[in-house]
C-alpha cells in the first residue's frame, strides 16, 4: 500500500499541475465494502486518473503482457493491477476479481475493453456486468471528460451507485447480462452529458 500511495501522489501532481483535473462526486464512493467503478475509456491515463481521484486503493486488470516489460510490469502490479488474457475468458483473472470483490476491495474496469478512437462511447463488452452481478459490490458509474491536453481542465465524475436489485434477483441469461452491461453505459453517458462544459 505505501508504493500505492507514493505513486498515487505522483499522479495527482501531474494531474493537478498539467491537466488540471477536477474530481466531482467522490463522496459517492462507500468507505468500505465491495465496489466496482465502471468508466469509459479514453486515454492510456485513464487508469492512475480513476485511482487518483478517491482515497480507497482500485485494483485493475491489465493485459498480461505489460508485466513482462521490465520496470513497467513492477510499476502496474504496485499500483494494483493484475493480469488478464485479452481475447478469451480468463478463468484465473475471473476468480482474482470475483476473490478481490468478495474481500471487500475496489474494482476499476473499462466496460468497453479498448479505448475509445472518437471520444464517445462504444458498445460494453460482457466482463464488468458479470462481475456486477456475481458480487455484491456496490457498483459506481464513472464518466472521465477529456481530451488530455496540457494545462487544459480534464474532469472524472464518480456517479451515485446503480441499483442492479432486479437485475441480481432475475433469471441469469444473455438478455439479463446485456441489459446489465446497457444500465451501466447509459449511467455513464448521463454523467458525460450532464458535466460537459
Amino acid at each position: 500500500m505505501s508504493y500505492y500511495r507514493t505513486f498515487r501522489g505522483f499522479f495527482r501532481i501531474i494531474f493537478s499541475l498539467v491537466f488540471r483535473w477536477q474530481v466531482i462526486g467522490r463522496e459517492h464512493i462507500p468507505k468500505e465494502g465491495p465496489v466496482i467503478l465502471c468508466c469509459n475509456h479514453i486515454s492510456l491515463w485513464d487508469p492512475p486518473l480513476l485511482g487518483s481521484g478517491i482515497e480507497r486503493m482500485v485494483n485493475f486488470m491489465a493485459k498480461e503482457e505489460l508485466f513482462r516489460v521490465p520496470v513497467i510490469g513492477f510499476l502496474i502490479t504496485k499500483f494494483g493491477a493484475f493480469p488478464v488474457k485479452r481475447g478469451a475468458g480468463d478463468r484465473s483473472a475471473i476468480r482474482t476479481t470475483l476473490k478481490l470483490l468478495e474481500d471487500g476491495k475496489i474494482l476499476g474496469i473499462f466496460p468497453e475493453g479498448t479505448r475509445s478512437k472518437t471520444g464517445e462511447l462504444g458498445e460494453a463488452m460482457p466482463g464488468s456486468a458479470m462481475f456486477a452481478l456475481k458480487s455484491q459490490a456496490q457498483v459506481i458509474p464513472v464518466a472521465i471528460i477529456g481530451p488530455y491536453r496540457m494545462f487544459r481542465p480534464i474532469k472524472i465524475v464518480y456517479g451515485e451507485p446503480i441499483d442492479l436489485t432486479r437485475l441480481r434477483e432475475a433469471k441469469s441469461s444473455a438478455d439479463t447480462l446485456r441489459e446489465t452491461s446497457d444500465l451501466i453505459m447509459t449511467h455513464i453517458q448521463k454523467l458525460r452529458d450532464q458535466h460537459r462544459s
